[in-house]
């Protein structure tokens, strides 16, 4: 019989057959409810009963908390999806499997281990609260470290991070599995598909269920989706085992959960439970359903109440008293009462503690950051931009067997790579940890984050698009991973590494041309770096897979045999900082401040310059977030002249950042205002002409000096 002790809920299930990935149903529908208790001990339906009961109440509590505006500012009701969120509890093994919860999930979060005290505290946004000590939205229920995992706001995002952890479950030949859990109207969202997709593909240990009760807050399932039954626009996926069950009926949806997990764990491919359902309440608190529902409707509804039905059910069948049952429900009272009465009295978070895990540690086994007078070997080879990542890449794998490589074009025989950076990864690593992405730049990302959650130790690097300019699709899960170290608190961080091609100057035209720096750098909780020399692309790369958190890697895909960028092979404890600029030349009249493929041109409208007895200082950036605010300013003072230049558009360029620094920072130092330089506020062309006007040149840098000094 089912049970809940630990023994039992950690035992792997024997072998049992295997269903066919078909369409599967139930037999009962929305109006056939019977709560068959066949197989199911006297004392797992009463317990289940109480914990269905348990769940209700404290929805209905954090009502009431609303109401007396002393919390729960968001609230989405539970009532009408209490039978599946029962069985995905029941199935979920805490501590071991992963379970992905929504925003509607608090019967499933009671069910699957997280206490009335802990929902109550998250409910009132305490500091206490398990999930992020109330940097997260109320009724968003998560407990880390019993994996029960913090999801956010973005409705259905949380399928790449399933399909993600499924895959690091099936590298490491684990016997865990994942749950999804999200309502029907995410279904409708692309990356949920290739969630899917990808989940099938690869055959991979994950459950999504969709808990289908007819709307997306006031739009009905009609307009969201092909088949009322959202799950039957999944019946081409090869792999995927579909099973439908009534969701209000815990009995009925844990022996699809069941059937579920159990072709799951065979190793067979992913499996879908749809639960047909109903949202007896509104959306949400800020929702009013009577607005366009039916008062029939409402009223059918509240007659297929789960709750109210199973308790029937219990008593026709004998399985208890009246009595019993109103003890039970007396004791579940009398829990929430004394919940309540500890998490009230609880402190709320310190408006301080705001600038808490904001960006997750970086390793601190740093080199001298003054690597200016570093002492390179002078027989080590030379080696481009290119050959200095594929170098640094090759060195941190065979350093850590637990970073991984995916993306496209990666891992396809002899070519590894559009541009060859990659290239010997696949023959030396094999095809377990570099292997080939769909083209699908938000399951790329996507799948880091959920990949990173399995274990501390995996490090993972991903071409997040062959062009940055394609990186847009997956700027939906960058968002999510920038914020995952603050909304948790610090319980997960996903470690990765995203590079990306970047810039222009070879005559790519759209979506080959295009910079995206400062759109990174705009994000609090990522490290965006650049480097423009191959000793710098060398320490970078060392030092973001060694730390934790997000790193956009950014590679002006220009300078990758770009000869000027050649360096020396540094040695193998060379790791530069995040954060430190790097002086490229010495200069007393003014300042030039740069990165990325505009270094170049600094540097050779720099020798230009000097030409004409103009002495100009370079600083390299390197890194965009954080940047050097100290060391430019520090160098803005000794020449008291600036010129910022990027390869950005001018308009809301990072430049535009460092320029403003500057004049706050050093304003009595200036003897000009700073100058920004960039390319121009329009698409790059493909025509060889249109992108040389378009594009910021060495002549713009120089004319810009000029302009700066005759002030």
């Amino acid at each position: 019989m089912p049970s809940r002790s630990k023994s039992s809920r950690t035992k792997k299930s024997s072998p049992a057959p295997v269903p066919s990935p078909t369409n599967g149903s139930s037999s009962r529908t929305a109006e056939h409810s019977r709560f068959d208790f066949t197989g199911f001990d006297r004392e797992t339906i009463l317990r289940w009963y109480k914990l269905n009961h348990l769940g209700r109440k404290l929805d209905e509590k954090a009502a009431t908390y609303l109401k007396m505006a002393k919390g729960w500012s968001y609230h989405a009701p539970c009532a009408g999806h209490d039978g599946i969120q029962l069985a995905i509890g029941q199935i979920f093994r805490p501590g071991k499997d992963f379970l992905f919860p929504y925003y509607r999930d608090l019967i499933t979060a009671l069910s699957a281990g997280i206490t009335p005290y802990e929902v109550i505290l998250n409910g009132l946004s305490k500091d206490a609260d398990v999930a992020g000590g109330g940097r997260h939205m109320s009724n968003h229920f998560a407990k880390p470290s019993i994996r029960i995992q913090n999801v956010s706001s973005c409705t259905g995002n949380h399928a790449q991070h399933a399909a993600g952890t499924a895959r690091a479950i099936k590298k490491y030949k684990g016997d865990e599995l994942v749950i999804y859990s999200g309502g029907e109207s995410a279904c409708s969202e692309g990356y949920f598909y290739e969630a899917v997709n990808g989940a099938s593909r690869e055959q991979l240990p994950v459950i999504f269920v969709i808990q289908n009760n007819k709307f997306g807050i006031s739009v009905p399932v009609e307009e969201q989706t092909a088949n009322p039954d959202v799950s039957d626009n999944f019946v081409g996926f090869r792999h995927l085992l579909i099973i439908k069950c009534d969701g209000r009926d815990v009995f009925d949806s844990y022996r699809a959960m069941k059937k579920a997990a159990e072709y799951v764990l065979s190793g067979a491919g992913p499996a879908m439970v749809h639960a047909d359902c109903d949202r007896i309440g509104s959306h949400s608190n800020s929702d009013n359903h009577e607005l366009y529902r039916s008062k029939e409707e409402i009223e059918a509804m509240k007659a297929r109440d789960p709750l109210k039905n199973f308790r029937q059910r219990i008593l026709e069948e004998g399985i208890a008293s009246e009595e019993e049952l109103q003890a039970l429900e007396q004791e579940n009272m009398a829990e929430i009462a004394a919940a309540a009465e500890k998490a009230e009295a609880a402190a709320d978070p310190d408006p301080a503690s705001w600038k808490d895990f904001i960006v997750p540690p970086a390793i601190i086994d740093y080199n001298d950051p003054s690597e200016e007078q570093a002492v390179f070997d002078p027989n080590a080879p030379m080696l481009t931009l290119r050959e200095g990542i594929n170098y640094a890449l090759k060195q941190e794998f065979r350093r850590n067997p637990h970073t991984f490589l995916w993306g496209q074009d990666v891992a396809s025989k002899n070519k590894q790579g559009i541009f060859n950076v990659v290239k010997g990864m696949l023959d030396e690593f094999g095809n377990e940890r570099i292997f080939n992405a769909p083209i699908a730049e938000d399951y790329i990302v996507g799948t880091a984050n959920g990949f990173c959650r399995y274990r501390d130790d995996i490090r993972v690097v991903i071409e997040g698009a062959e062009f940055a300019d394609y990186f847009w699709p997956a700027m939906e899960q960058l968002i999510e991973c920038s914020h995952d170290y603050w909304r948790s608190r610090g319980q997960f961080t996903p470690n990765i590494v995203i590079r990306l091609a970047s810039g222009g100057y070879i005559q790519g035209g759209l979506y080959h041309s295009q910079c995206l720096d400062a759109v990174f750098a705009h994000l609090p909780g990522i490290r965006v770096v650049c480097p423009a020399f191959a000793d710098d692309a060398i320490g970078l790369m060392r030092t973001a897979i060694r730390s934790q958190g997000v790193t956009m890697y950014i590679e002006p895909k220009f300078l990758y045999n770009y000869r000027p960028t050649s360096a020396p092979t540094p040695p193998d404890d060379y790791l530069i900082p995040f954060g430190k600029a790097r002086q490229r030349r010495a200069g007393k009249d003014v300042t030039v401040v740069s990165y990325g493929n505009a270094l170049h041109w600094s540097l050779k409208a720099a020798e230009q310059l000097a030409a004409e007895g103009i002495d100009v200082q370079v600083i390299d950036l390197r890194s965009l977030r954080p940047w050097d605010r100290e060391r430019v300013c520090e160098a803005v003072k000794r020449t008291s002249r600036c010129v910022v230049a990027h390869e950005h558009y001018l308009t809301g360029g990072f430049g535009g950042e460092v320029a403003s620094t500057i004049q706050d920072e050093c304003f009595r130092w200036l003897d000009a205002p700073v100058k920004r330089v960039a390319s121009k506020d329009c698409p790059v062309g493909f025509a060889k002409p249109l992108e040389n006007a378009i594009l910021l040149s060495a002549e713009d840098i120089v004319e810009a000096v000029r302009q700066v000094l005759r002030w």
